[in-house]
């Protein structure tokens, strides 16, 4: 089986019974802030993108990049597609002239043609990408690969069950704007971010370790900020608390706790996976490359300086009247919105900066009262500022998904009271009746089941499952004193009285060991 790198998440997978194209990622996203690294402008798309499959995971748009998809892709390539709960994915392809399509089932082989055999394990939380993210696994001729991406299963047993694992692909490295946009001292966001670096890198042996494949390719990022305004988000500077650690990194921490079977992947490196091992070929040095990586992505900057420029320009859209705008976008969706509005409790800011700079509209979207509106001069929870032309572009495009476009951008700055509530973020994800009312349904169907089952970690008796997204405890949890975390997402529990210490809601079952069970309760999302 050759595997040939192209970048980021994307790898071109090759055998004698077929071809799979896998996540290609070329041209900035989210307003111009992400550019693969290293470069992958530069490969010969038009060869890579002829090929018999085509597998996108989900559709974050590092992952799919619809310019790149539909100029460089075979249409006559059957493309691969998760069992997601919406059909925006499909529809999606559709658009861009795709026509073939292999609709799986969730975690069910399929053997194509020629003895090429393909599952997917697709994961439908509102909080799994754009409500959706998934790994593939593939084998031909006994040797078998997991491109796990960025996905975070809870579990990676189903894929060792079906036998040893060669090469086992998947993400180490941030891809989210904790902590880096929020209003806090320098010293607090740079103790934040080394704990969410650490929670990466923990996270990330955890899944090795589960899968104990032949070899580990540190996949799905970094990305590289070459705009000047996120200059600073780019690991060349020291900073113990940057959450985008590169390859060489991670190798250097593999390192640290055994591992030895890591392979980087340069865009144009080459991989040929065999049940007896891997012999691997680069474009050029890995060493070398990485010793150059400020000179590489200085020059980089430099030529796609125009390319920045151009997307900034295209983001003004005076003649929309942003309040007028939101109201009749997000007022419906307020109306219908039970479970998110409760979750989120309160009125959410959006501190609007004017062209000249200076000037700010303040919008609330006030949840309790289910209506937009300017803001009154009351307190709030939930703050985000960001550029006036930001908005009024999603407005114009009728962007869905304000998560992964202006957060996942880190083009604003953010504050809060209190905790992180995932509801609201879930909500700006969901900004489409079908979106919404899938989340809704989720969240009410996932927030009322009770976990009956429990484990003894340390000193205490807890619930199997994490009442986050239902990772294994018993794998993921690690006990410090009264105080329980959720490796797969970080999550922190205080054992005694069960409240999470994350996020709002979301309370922990849990005693010390000869001491009486509380009694069972039913989760809700509080204020």
């Amino acid at each position: 089986m050759r595997v040939t790198g192209t970048g980021h998440a994307s790898m071109r997978i090759d055998t004698a019974a077929g071809s799979i194209l896998c996540d290609p990622w070329v041209n900035p996203a989210y307003f111009a802030s992400w550019f693969p690294f290293p470069d992958n402008s530069q490969l010969d798309w038009e060869t890579l993108g002829d090929v018999d499959y085509l597998y996108v995971s989900h559709l974050h748009r590092d992952h799919f990049d619809a310019a790149h998809l539909k100029r460089h892709v075979s249409k006559k390539a059957t493309v691969l597609l998760p069992e997601f709960p919406t059909s925006e994915m499909e529809d999606e392809f559709r658009e861009l002239g795709f026509t073939k399509f292999l609709k799986t089932r969730n975690e069910e082989i399929i053997e194509l043609d020629g003895g090429l055999k393909v599952m997917i394990q697709a994961l439908t939380s509102p909080t799994d990408g754009p409500i959706g993210d998934s790994s593939l696994w593939v084998e031909y001729d006994g040797v078998r690969l997991l491109n796990q991406n960025d996905a975070r299963p809870t579990d990676l047993s189903v894929f060792a069950e079906l036998g040893h694992v060669h090469a086992h692909m998947l993400q180490f490295s941030g891809a989210i704007w904790y902590p880096m946009v929020y209003e806090l001292p320098q010293a607090a966001k740079t103790a934040f971010g080394k704990q969410k670096r650490d929670r990466q890198f923990d996270r990330t042996w955890r899944y090795i370790d589960d899968l104990k494949a032949d070899h580990v390719f540190p996949i799905a990022g970094p990305p590289c900020f070459l705009d000047e305004e996120l200059w600073q988000f780019n690991d060349i500077f020291d900073d113990e608390g940057n959450i985008f650690p590169d390859q060489s990194v991670f190798l250097a921490e593999y390192a640290k706790v055994g591992g030895s079977n890591g392979i980087v992947l340069l865009p144009g490196s080459v991989a040929e996976v065999t049940t007896e091992g891997a012999t691997t070929t680069h474009p050029q040095p890995i060493e070398e490359f990485f010793a150059n990586k400020a000179a590489h992505l200085a020059e980089m900057r430099e030529r796609k300086r125009p390319i920045i420029e151009a997307e900034k320009a295209s983001w003004r859209h005076p003649e929309v009247d942003v309040l007028k705008e939101m109201k009749r976008r997000i007022e419906p969706l307020l109306d219908e919105s039970i479970y998110l509005a409760k979750g989120v409790g309160g009125p959410v800011r959006f501190d609007l900066v004017g062209y000249d700079g200076e000037s700010i509209e303040s919008i609330v979207v006030d949840f309790p009262g289910k209506q937009v509106r300017p803001y009154a001069d009351e307190k709030v929870r939930y703050r985000f500022r960001t550029e006036r032309a930001l908005v009024e572009h999603l407005l114009h495009i009728g962007e869905v998904d304000w998560v992964n476009s202006l957060f996942l951008s880190c083009r604003f700055s953010a504050a809060r009271i209190g905790q992180y509530n995932e509801f609201v973020y879930a909500f700006f994800k969901c900004l489409s009746t079908e979106r919404l009312q899938y989340a809704e349904g989720w969240y009410d169907e996932h927030e009322r089941a009770v976990d009956a089952e429990d484990i003894t970690l340390g000193d205490w008796v807890v619930q199997r499952r994490c009442p986050h997204l239902k990772a294994d405890l018993s794998r993921f949890g690690i006990v410090d004193g009264d105080q329980l975390t959720c490796q797969l997402h970080g999550w922190r529990f205080d054992m005694p009285s069960g409240r999470c210490l994350t996020s709002v809601g979301h309370k922990v079952r849990a005693h010390r060991v000869g001491e009486e069970a509380p009694a069972p309760a039913i989760a809700q999302p509080t204020d």
